[in-house]
């Protein structure tokens, strides 16, 4: 069981004045973030009308947990079009979870008796149960986030394969090891990753991009060669569905080196690239992320986004970072001051060479279940100090907006 906060709401700014403090951020976009960061039950009224309806529910790509027989939402969509994936909890949390509700058929966000904002869950695709030839339901190979397809290349982040050297807030490491347990294939089929996709593609309107991700495979004469292959045969059997040169595709990978990053993109025709570099402060990311400081290093991850910089044009190479991680004990900062200032100088630092920073809010699991995150301030503050930098350097996220993703509350703020 998660840490509890014992009187956390007369101890921490409320969401109402949260919202009398940044009057220049959207309510909307504070409520989405605090929803992520305190997370949210369903209650028995929002159950049986989340049952009656084509919702989709768990998912089983890298970032997939299966939670059991009942209908279990994977993400809200607010009424401005952004998203919130995961955020559904179902025991007691370190701070009291949010409440959807049902009211007059509509979805609600409640909390501590207050009505804030109409949502609704994801609906399903028309692919989601139909079946690949080999049987599987198309389902558990492609996923899907509104307007946007998802498909992974591997179950497995290899960083986990020695004990102590997985990122310590993550659990597709720990899915992966349960997958290896299971003698569930590391890699997944891209026969049917390519079937998938061309079904998925027939229902008009419903997609406009394509998002690849997997976790990384540390093999070949470099660290990350095998994993390049291994891309870069996923798309021969994809790219002949769409008959054109470039794709719309953004790509989460490892850090590739420049060699690396050269060959991905000529074989593969992708005109964005992501690689998480997860924590922005160097002693931070040694010990919350010890597999990536060992095999690649802090700073030479940086360099190796700059180098993505050069290959793909500024503007189209951005990392992920998980906001308030930096603030895990004991090592982390232990005044949110002190971390906020630090992330936001490596932000910038980052932004003058071309590359964007998106941030997640940290969902509490993983060896880190027992943490406690930051305050909703935090939170806005770091969105806010992260869009004016991305406005100061002249760096957009269209390549990765709100319409296909939806899950950054500072690039959320970029499309206002």
């Amino acid at each position: 069981m998660a840490t509890k906060v014992e009187n956390w709401r007369e101890k921490e700014a409320g969401i109402d004045e949260i919202f009398e403090k940044y009057p220049e951020i959207p309510k909307i976009i504070i409520l989405k973030t605090d929803v992520h960061r305190r997370g949210y039950v369903l209650s028995e009224k929002a159950e049986r009308l989340l049952e009656e309806g084509n919702y989709q529910s768990e998912a089983d790509t890298i970032f997939g947990e299966k939670l059991g027989a009942k209908k279990i939402p994977i993400g809200l969509t607010f009424r401005d079009g952004t998203s919130l994936i995961g955020g559904y909890r179902s025991n007691e949390g370190i701070r009291d979870h949010y409440v959807i509700d049902a009211i007059d058929g509509k979805f609600y966000v409640t909390d501590n008796g207050n009505v804030y904002e109409e949502v609704d869950f994801w609906k399903e695709p028309d692919f989601y149960h139909k079946k690949t030839s080999k049987g599987t339901p198309m389902g558990e190979v492609v996923n899907v986030r509104p307007q946007r397809l998802n498909f992974a290349i591997s179950r497995v982040c290899h960083f986990w394969d020695t004990p102590g050297e997985g990122c310590k807030y993550c659990y597709v490491g720990i899915n992966g090891i349960e997958a290896t347990k299971k003698n569930i294939p590391a890699l997944y089929d891209y026969d049917e990753i390519a079937e998938s996709v061309a079904e998925a593609i027939k229902q008009q309107g419903r997609f406009s991009m394509i998002m690849v991700t997997t976790g990384s495979i540390l093999t070949g004469k470099k660290v990350f060669d095998d994993e390049v292959d291994e891309i870069i045969k996923a798309f021969e059997k994809v790219k002949p569905i769409f008959n054109r040169k470039d794709l719309k595709v953004q790509l989460i990978g490892s850090a590739y080196d420049k060699e690396q990053l050269i060959r991905l993109k000529e074989a593969t025709g992708i005109i964005g690239y992501t690689a998480d570099l997860e924590v922005a402060n160097k002693e931070a990311f040694e010990w919350i992320c010890p597999g990536k400081a060992k095999h690649v290093g802090y700073e030479e991850w940086k360099k190796r986004l700059y180098d993505a910089v050069e290959v793909f044009g500024r503007g189209n190479v951005n990392t992920g970072i998980v906001g308030g991680v930096e603030t895990a004990q004991p090592n982390g900062f232990s005044s949110e001051e002190e971390a906020l200032k630090a992330v936001l100088s490596e932000a910038e630092e980052l932004a003058q060479h071309g590359v964007s920073v998106a941030y997640i809010v940290w969902g509490i699991c993983g060896i880190f279940k027992d943490q406690v995150p930051p305050s909703l301030d935090y939170y806005i503050a770091l969105a806010k100090g992260l869009d004016e930098i991305s406005r100061k350097y002249g760096l957009e996220a269209y390549f990765d907006d709100y319409r296909r993703c939806g899950n950054h509350p500072n690039t959320d703020l970029g499309r206002i």
